[in-house]
């Protein structure tokens, strides 16, 4: 058996170590654009100088020889041939396959802004290169503008705020992190940026680049008029995943490649796991479709039903916090509790004894117990606590088998 594996981060990587738990005789190759493993979750404290790549990588050096895995490293995937079974690399060479596992992840969009595609100083953060090329940047940079505030937007903030750039954040929603948190949160961190001196734009968005004779990067104008002296701009608008070299397949494609509950694309023996997908891109989920891809690829059925991907944490500025679900009452029907001191904003949103969402931000010690209850929606109706007084001992139990389960007991 031959497993080929395209992509070395969370869902290629966790493929490839349980394929070799799993089987310890078969060839298992990697193929990746990437020539290092490491968390792109992390990229921001590289920015930041805080770490470097050795510290954000999130395998041993010898993870390749101690499992006998061949790497293809630095190269990419142009095509693949399903019905001869081959992956056709950059430099025309063919690696065959019996079982082959997607994981290329997805690339950074850079939304159709006038001049902002070919403009000289402008920046993604999706790769080890975009901080070696935002590195460059610093070096002759004051001033930047970071198109979107989400999770990624407030990552690049963070970096260049701990070089001493000048920042400018500019978000089409209402408010930052407008998927993570609601508006009170968000105010919340918003403060805390601005007691930094950086300048925050919501509820506009880049309508041009202008730029110097030499075509670097002078001043964004925004949708209302306001113009922002810059050097840079990092991009961080989405993203897209990285499917062009399927082109000449069948495989089955909606925004990313559609995969079924064993991680099972549309062509046989043909598997895809994290952001490929477009199913749900944070770092937890990619791994556990990788390890469920793994199983399947090996002949043992394991199905992914972990479709829980509305969790968030983060830690700006020295702010815990913990989004999960929903972060607003979809109408008036939902009941929602809120607990806010100085330091801390907790919010529970529920309808009929089920949880449905919740924030906490400066105490996140009840997210475990409110991610259990949320995702497994256990109706609390019976339990006679206040919401934020809820724990393990009141759904937690042990069936006759042992096996553990989250339930009303």
């Amino acid at each position: 058996m031959r497993y080929v594996i395209i992509g070395a981060s969370a869902a290629g990587i966790n493929a490839a170590k349980t394929l070799r738990e799993l089987d310890n005789l078969s060839e298992i190759v990697i193929i990746s654009k990437d020539t290092d493993v490491y968390s792109r979750c992390m990229l921001h404290h590289v920015i930041s100088g805080n770490r470097d790549l050795e510290k954000i990588a999130f395998v041993d050096k010898d993870f390749f020889s101690k499992n006998n895995i061949k790497w293809v490293k630095g190269i990419e995937v142009t095509d693949i041939n399903t019905d001869e079974k081959q992956v056709v690399l950059e430099n025309d060479t063919i690696e065959k396959y019996d079982k082959l596992l997607i994981a290329t992840g997805a690339s950074s969009f850079v939304p159709p802004v006038k001049n902002l595609r070919e403009a000289k100083g402008v920046y993604s953060l999706r790769n080890y290169d975009d901080v070696l090329n935002i590195e460059e940047g610093i070096k002759k940079s004051k001033k930047a503008v970071i198109l979107g505030a989400g999770l990624v937007g407030i990552d690049s903030a963070i970096g260049l705020m701990e070089r001493g750039i000048k920042l400018s954040i500019v978000e089409m929603g209402n408010r930052i992190l407008p998927l993570q948190l609601d508006q009170k949160g968000a105010d919340k961190y918003q403060k805390l940026f601005k007691d930094k001196a950086v300048d925050i734009y919501t509820s506009v968005s880049l309508e041009e680049v202008i730029l110097k004779e030499d075509g670097y990067v002078s001043k964004a104008k925004l949708s209302d008029g306001t113009l922002i002296d810059c050097d840079m701009i990092v991009v961080a608008a989405g993203v897209r995943p990285n499917i062009g070299f399927i082109k000449n397949t069948n495989i089955n494609v909606n925004k990313g490649i559609v995969i079924d509950k064993s991680c099972r694309t549309s062509e046989k023996d043909v598997y895809a796991a994290g952001d490929v997908t477009f199913t749900a891109p944070i770092w937890p989920i990619a791994v556990k479709q990788g390890i469920a891809a793994a199983y399947n690829m090996y002949g043992e059925e394991r199905v992914f039903d972990d479709t829980f991907a509305l969790r968030n944490s983060m830690n700006f500025l020295g702010l815990e916090t913990v989004s999960l679900g929903i972060v607003e009452a979809p109408d008036d029907s939902y009941t929602v509790d809120i607990i806010e001191t100085k330091n801390v904003y907790k919010k529970v949103i529920h309808k009929d004894g089920i949880i449905y969402g919740a924030i906490l931000l400066g105490d996140i010690s009840y997210c475990g117990v409110l991610h259990q209850l949320i995702k497994n929606k256990i109706n609390i109706s019976n339990i006679n606590k206040n919401i934020f007084k809820i724990d393990y001992a009141d759904f937690f139990n042990v069936q006759k088998d042992g096996q553990y389960k989250y339930e009303l007991v």
